[in-house]
């Protein structure tokens, strides 16, 4: 056989096995198992083992093993001194946070996953004759495929009728100029052959049938991949935040460790002791649980997301939702309900309601009838439902109502032009009832069919099409925009070839479409008015369709602009920029170019765009975009590509929804990195005055690391699931370069709060060292019972403290006492871990054993108690300021 772009059309058919109505599901299953599903392996596996060290590499890891090696060095210089189960300490922190790491980002790995097959591809195949909508993993080789506008190819196939079909081929060749495809081979190479469609790439615009001839990995992309199966990571901004933080964290903990290490040395502390206190310098500045609380945290922000219909493409964009300054939106479907009816009907000088009833007489109602139904790609797929575009599966609908269409749909269609955002008019050629000539069919915007027409249809008959009649047209059209309707101009000639003309038709009729707002949607307007968001509508719609809608929703008002698309372009660079600043603007029958001109606009002022869309035409805006939002159920491939968020309900009120979570979760990460950075000072302060005041060590390595990992997760995770604060959207964005490690925040942590729980943790252990008869310069053994209580008093001043901290981090500006201190189930879980961690340090003698600790009585317990009542006193005066705007308090204690 020929090559499958060369061989004639019928010796294909043949060699697949296949007929021109397509396979019968039971073929379609039996080839399914043969050859397996039509999907792409596209991603390197990299093996378990090699994703697990990869956790081995972040900077704290590389200092805590460091800290470990130096644990086992000191241990070898001096044995017995208890620093060889330092080092397996550390060493086996790095192991536990490298194992919860890897777990963490197995699953979050497999929820994307799992978040990915909610939006599987779906494809219209003809199978035996009937037309039906599956999975394009289900495609098989033999199948006759469909394409339409938006669609994206799922397999390698022969084109076997074709429509004005412009395919963008940039996935395989690197071209983005779309392509024009054609019935018949130009190439000796099949890849290079105008006849042939290959998987991944998008139809641009038009129609067309397809013989599916290779899937998966068998099609020409599949053996692509099979040769670059690699993917290079772009850091995300929270990524590059983390990075950030952790090279200041880690900084700081290396100056001190080795200043202090000096230090020591240079007093006379010895080099062992030295090097075990630069070891605890840096195990105290290390917050070991950081890494596996941020995955955790950011996948329970995607899950919860995901829950409220915003499916998030990767992790860590949640975060940038946060920042939004402007949102640009289409307007159907996403600021209203998509569910688009026929309202009225004009024709023949009069405005009929939908109620009307058709009658023989009736001339100018039976063409109008026709080309609703003619000039139309919708069809009744095989549950005999409407299936197609939303405007077009309405005009099909009226015309059915009006009396059935079954004598008109089989109608032979010669030719079609196809609808674009550009020239707003489709046509197609249709042979006559009569069968001995041919009619065009023309439907699209008023504007544009008026101008294409020469006479207009009244009472039975063709007449001039004269100013006073175009006057009266453009006057009711009008009225249905203002009321927000969208109208929709009929027009038809008869011809004598199956050529598309572009001139000289009948004006018939304007047919009045509406699409209601979303109820939710008002206030979510509200919603970002209240956030320092501005939201801008950007539509191909009518201008006055577009106001009144913007009008009923909330969006727009008497002092708005609305722009069209001619008077965008007569706008230099200088007037769009002064254009964007209004609060309140429409922009209406723009271009896909122009939409991407005006998010590039915005951007150069320096605003964070969040762009929604559905269509091809949306495409460059959205993957421009700061935040691209495509819609999932009448989106279509193309726009799902570029996007990096997917709304699976379509609203607009979600994508609300979605940025309060993105502030949420940026405010929380600061929140839990506040929480963990605070027990840093006292973990730190011991060893600075064990080599400068010459006192026992007041808190041992193992203690902080219990600090670190045993009390610190779970209290943080509970402060990463922490619900919006009341004002989260009062606030205006926050700016794009704010950074989660402040100055602010590191004053807060180490210089106040910090400063108080070493304050707490210094009296108890020096409260219960001078009651014991403990003079200063006396040295205290290890072993000593009273050094032992003192340092497990050190140690429960710590979390004691970090409980009333934890309370404190709930919330950066409102009172805790209007969230509720008891509303977060996984906070006060954490209180409780760390009491119960506490108790078992304190009273297990295996614990005590182990961690060098002794049980204290309830009195000493209670030593650190009024500390931690002034950590929360001390924060809600502090908030009170803030929420007043304190000019002091917001410069120096909002973090």
């Amino acid at each position: 056989m020929e090559k499958p772009h060369q061989c004639p059309i019928s010796e294909l058919y043949q060699s697949l096995d296949s007929h021109e109505t397509g396979l019968s599901d039971e073929e379609a299953e039996r080839r399914l198992k043969i050859v397996g599903t039509n999907e792409l392996h596209v991603r390197q596996q990299t093996p378990g083992y090699i994703k697990f060290l990869l956790q081995f590499k972040n900077f704290f890891a590389i200092l805590l093993m460091v800290g470990g090696s130096l644990a086992f060095f000191a241990d070898y210089l001096d044995p017995g001194q208890g620093n060889f189960y330092i080092g397996c300490a550390l060493y086996g922190v790095v192991l536990l946070n490298a194992i919860f790491t890897f777990i963490q980002a197995y699953q979050s790995e497999k929820i994307m996953q799992s978040f990915q097959k909610m939006l599987p591809t779906m494809v219209n195949i003809e199978r035996e004759g009937e037309v039906k909508q599956i999975a394009a993993s289900q495609v098989v080789p033999g199948d006759i495929m469909l394409l339409y506008e938006g669609d994206k190819v799922s397999a390698d196939g022969r084109l076997i009728r074709v429509n004005q079909l412009q395919v963008d081929m940039s996935s395989l060749t690197g071209e983005s100029t779309p392509e024009t495809l054609q019935l018949e081979a130009d190439s000796e190479n099949p890849y290079q052959s105008r006849n042939m469609v290959f998987s991944g790439t998008l139809v641009q615009s038009g129609n067309a049938k397809v013989l599916v001839c290779e899937t998966g990995m068998a099609t020409q992309i599949g053996k692509i991949v099979e040769l670059t199966k690699q993917t290079s990571n772009v850091e995300t901004p929270i990524g590059k935040e983390l990075n950030y933080f952790i090279k200041i964290i880690s900084s700081i903990a290396i100056v001190l460790g080795i200043s202090f290490f000096a230090v020591s040395v240079a007093i006379g502390k010895g080099e062992i002791s030295s090097l075990i206190f630069a070891i605890g310098i840096i195990v105290a500045n290390v917050p070991e649980g950081l890494l596996p609380t941020v995955t955790l945290a950011l996948t329970m922000a995607s899950k919860r997301m995901a829950r409220k219909n915003a499916l998030i493409k990767n992790l860590e964009s949640v975060e940038t939702l946060g920042s939004t300054t402007v949102i640009c939106t289409d307007k159907t479907g996403t600021l209203t309900q998509n569910k688009i009816s026929v309202n009225s009907l004009i024709t023949n000088q009069r405005e009929y309601d939908v109620g009307l009833s058709l009658t023989a007489d009736d001339v100018e109602l039976h063409i109008a009838r026709r080309v609703m139904t003619l000039c139309n790609n919708a069809h009744l797929d095989s549950e005999l439902k409407y299936s197609g575009d939303s405007t077009e599966v309405a005009l099909l609908a009226y015309a059915e109502k009006l009396t059935s269409i079954k004598d008109i749909v089989q109608t032979k269609r010669l030719a079609e032009k196809s609808f674009t955002s550009e020239d707003k008019y489709m046509v197609t050629v249709n042979e006559s009832p009569e069968g001995d000539h041919f009619h065009a069919y023309l439907k699209g915007a008023p504007e544009v069919v008026m101008a294409m027409c020469d006479q207009i249809h009244l009472n039975g008959q063709k007449v001039a099409f004269t100013e006073a009649y175009r006057k009266q047209v453009v006057a009711q059209y009008m009225s249905l925009a203002e009321r927000g309707e969208r109208g929709l101009a009929l027009a038809y000639r008869n011809l004598d070839n199956d050529g598309i003309p572009d001139a000289h038709y009948i004006f018939v009729a304007v047919v009045g479409m509406i699409d209601p707002p979303r109820v939710e949607v008002p206030e979510a307007i509200l919603k970002c008015r209240q956030a320092g968001i501005r939201v801008f509508m950007l539509t191909g719609d009518f201008g006055p369709t577009a106001k009144a809608i913007g009008k009923q929703i909330g969006l727009f008002s008497d002092k708005g602009k609305v722009l069209n698309g001619d008077e965008l372009s007569a706008l230099d660079e200088a007037g769009l920029s002064s254009l964007l600043d209004e609060n309140e603007l429409i922009f209406a029958r723009i271009t896909p170019a122009q939409k991407l001109q005006i998010v590039q606009a915005l951007q150069k002022k320096d605003q964070i765009v969040t762009v929604t869309g559905d269509g091809v035409n949306d495409a460059p805006a959205l993957k421009n975009a700061d935040m691209g939002v495509a819609m999932g159920l009448m989106g279509t491939d193309v726009a799902k590509e570029a996007s990096n968020m997917v709304l699976m309900d379509d609203n607009f009120a979600t994508i609300v929804t979605a940025i309060e979570e993105g502030r949420t979760i940026f405010d929380n990460i600061k929140k839990f990195i506040a929480y963990i950075l605070t027990s840093n000072i006292p973990q730190i302060l011991p060893f600075i005055a064990y080599v400068l005041l010459d006192i026992p060590l007041p808190l041992t390595v193992v203690l902080i690391l219990a600090i670190d990992l045993g009390t610190d997760i779970i209290p943080a995770l509970g402060l990463g699931s922490e619900k919006p604060e009341t004002d989260v959207m009062n606030k205006p964005p926050r700016a794009r370069h704010e950074r989660l490690l402040t100055r602010n925040l590191l004053f807060m942590s180490y210089g106040i709060v910090g400063m108080i729980q070493a304050a707490a943790g210094f009296f108890s252990y020096f409260y219960i060292l001078l009651d014991g008869g403990w003079q200063w310069g006396k040295a205290l053994a290890v072993s000593d019972p009273l050094y032992r209580q003192a340092i497990t008093a050190f140690f429960a001043s710590i979390i004691i403290c970090q409980i009333a901290d934890v309370l404190i981090c709930r919330t950066r500006r409102q009172s805790i006492l209007t969230v509720g201190i008891f509303a977060n189930k996984l906070v006060l879980l954490g209180v409780v871990s760390e009491l119960i961690l506490l108790a078992l340090i304190a009273y297990v003698p295996l614990m005590n054993t182990f961690f060098g600790t002794a049980p204290l009585e309830l009195w000493q317990l209670s030593l650190s108690i009024p500390f931690a009542i002034t950590i929360i006193i001390a924060d809600e005066i502090r908030r009170v300021f803030v929420r007043r705007e304190n000019r002091f308090v917001l410069k120096w204690l909002t973090w």
